[in-house]
């Protein structure tokens, strides 16, 4: 079922590229090659999914699409991001959230904010108490706390002052 695809040149740098998301994506799903040649029932074999991830072999869209199902991901999150870009468009830009001045805010955005930092602090195991940086991806949530489009996160923080500036 697997076919071989060449690829030229100007194409096996993004293969390479492609590969290399597909290795971070099973490596985040704490599965070797192995694994997901067992778990998919030998549809993904573990020679020719290391074949995809060293970006010697190129995958159809159809094959993309059913690691995408097997990874429980959006096709999307198996290709490249361009530099400085982070998921589906987002400017990769972090921010550092000042904890403190957050705390002093009240109303059901502020809160549902403060919940959602501290879930992050959890998962990252950063207890600082003072700042948390949050990535590109964690700012589609912000906007809907805040009820803002997605570009507009950074500016929304700076304007409530909760953007951390060193003393």
């Amino acid at each position: 079922m697997d076919t071989e695809i060449e690829i030229d040149e100007g194409a096996s740098e993004y293969s390479r590229l492609v590969g290399d998301r597909l290795r971070t994506i099973r490596k985040q799903k704490r599965l070797s090659l192995h694994e997901v040649e067992s778990q998919s029932s030998q549809e993904f074999k573990a020679s020719v999914l290391g074949a995809y991830e060293r970006g010697e072999r190129a995958l159809s869209l159809p094959r993309l699409d059913r690691l995408a199902q097997f990874y429980k991901v959006p096709v999307e999150q198996l290709l490249p991001r361009s530099p400085g870009e982070g998921p589906a468009g987002i400017d990769a830009k972090k921010i550092a959230i000042d904890i403190v001045k957050l705390s002093q805010l009240s109303g059901a955005p502020f809160e549902m904010l403060t919940r959602f930092l501290r879930l992050i602090q959890v998962q990252r195991q950063d207890f600082n108490g003072r700042v948390l940086t949050v990535r590109a991806d964690d700012h589609r949530a912000i906007a809907a706390m805040l009820d803002i489009p997605v570009d507009q996160v950074g500016d929304r923080l700076r304007s409530l002052d909760l953007v951390y500036r060193p003393a």
